[in-house]
């Protein structure tokens, strides 16, 4: 692949600032006792050089990071200059080498002052929000690809239905509400973006990553598996799919009225950011919230992930296709698999590339590509042990060692021309 069809495909990989780097002032810091022990993770924040460093070793012309509010807002009325230079370091450093930097505004994290004071259920919440954004995309420099929120489903399923992750509520009506106004934030920092980033640049890219599953009945004889399987279906993958078409989020739960919420989001979308891990199967069970268990099995003999997920490599196919509806360019923005088996993890990315090779052969606009994750990580709830990088961390002395994976995936960028399948 020639350098101009290489800054046409983005291949990349993803992080998130929290995940690696840790912070004081966050809301997950007391959440998790894991992190009482690693409270800097993988010390990323310290040795971000020699991070990017292994960047230019993978091949990749795209990275994917976050910005850790937290450390950029610590107190409701202070400001940390010095860490917003700290991520303009890394947009400079990744300029340099000639690697796209996509910088994700919000990856579930947050000031612990914001999650006391103004949860997202709150009014108040959109306007913290903003005041945020707006700083960070008036100062950094050097950025088209911008993230507003990620997962934005997970966040309100973990936060709000469950209560297992901040703010800790198990209250349905509350995390619509939250789910609407993240929705409500991101118009407006959509607008922000476009307003603030101008100049000798190209048009700012702006999306979510939303997560996808390959969403399907336990039992395909069970017509309650399939029911609870097809509202999954649509609130999970499709809802937000159709208020960025329509303006109007439509939410079906089992046994109760539908909701609709008016949003105004309506095309305020530039590409359309797809995290794709695995396929989830729907059980009715009557003894549990909602009636819906969720279960994972091994049908297409690829295994389970060392997290029990399955490996589904043609549900990547599934959600881009039902993507693709909303007439904007994809890009994978995640897709990973948590295994210590470094070959499970090659045949994984081959796999997953295969299929999303099929897709663009088949005419669906996918513009790029970011496996999940550059370097072991924090995984939320799940400690250190989710081992998904492609650089394998030892989180004693915080060596990174090069994995047979990471010398995988940059054959794959070389012997993979996909502009030229356009």
């Amino acid at each position: 692949m020639n350098n101009e069809q290489n800054t046409k495909f983005l291949w990349g990989v993803a992080t998130s600032a929290f995940q690696l780097e840790g912070s004081p002032y966050a809301d997950w810091t007391s959440w998790d006792s894991i992190l009482n022990s690693k409270p800097d993770v993988t010390n990323h924040y310290t040795l971000y050089k020699e991070d990017l460093n292994l960047l230019k070793d993978l091949g990749v012309n795209a990275y994917r990071f976050s910005i850790e509010w937290s450390r950029i807002q610590p107190r409701e009325n202070i400001w940390d200059e010095a860490a917003v230079a700290h991520y303009q370091d890394i947009i400079n450093i990744l300029l340099e080498n000639n690697i796209e930097p996509m910088v994700t505004i919000h990856h579930f994290t947050h000031p612990l002052w914001f999650i006391k004071k103004y949860p997202w259920h709150k009014e108040e919440s959109i306007e913290k929000f903003l005041i945020f954004a707006e700083k960070i995309v008036s100062i950094l420099k050097g950025v088209r690809y911008w993230i507003t929120f990620n997962e934005p489903y997970v966040l309100i399923l973990a936060g709000y239905f469950e209560g297992c992750t901040p703010p800790g509520i198990r209250d349905v009506s509350l995390g619509l509400k939250a789910l609407e106004n993240i929705l409500i934030s991101h118009g407006k920092t959509y607008d922000i973006i476009h307003s603030r980033v101008t100049g000798p640049m190209a048009k700012p890219m702006v999306s979510v990553a939303h997560n996808m599953a390959a969403l399907a009945p336990w039992n395909k004889w069970n017509p309650m598996d399939r029911l609870l399987s097809s509202i999954a279906k649509h609130f999970y993958n499709h809802s937000l799919l159709d208020v960025f078409i329509t303006g109007i989020l439509r939410v079906k739960f089992p046994f109760k009225k539908a909701v609709e919420i008016h949003v105004p989001i309506k095309d305020k979308l530039d590409f359309f950011g797809v995290n794709y891990y695995t396929r989830i199967h729907m059980r009715f069970n009557p003894f549990k919230k909602m009636g819906i268990e969720l279960r994972h099995r091994d049908i297409d003999g690829y295994g389970l992930t060392d997290m029990g997920w399955e490996i589904h490599p043609h549900g990547l196919a599934k959600v881009l296709r039902y993507a693709s509806k909303l007439n904007v360019p994809l890009i994978i923005t995640e897709n990973g698999i948590a295994t210590h088996d470094c070959e499970k993890k090659i045949k994984f990315m081959k796999r997953h590339v295969d299929v999303l090779e099929r897709c663009i052969k088949k005419g669906i606009d996918v513009r790029g590509y970011f496996y999940w994750s550059l370097i072991d990580n924090y995984e939320w709830l799940q400690g250190l042990d989710a081992r998904f990088g492609l650089y394998k961390v030892d989180f004693d002395t915080l060596n990174r060692k090069p994995t047979n994976a990471a010398a995988y995936y940059s054959y794959l960028i070389k012997s993979r021309d996909f502009y030229s399948l356009k």
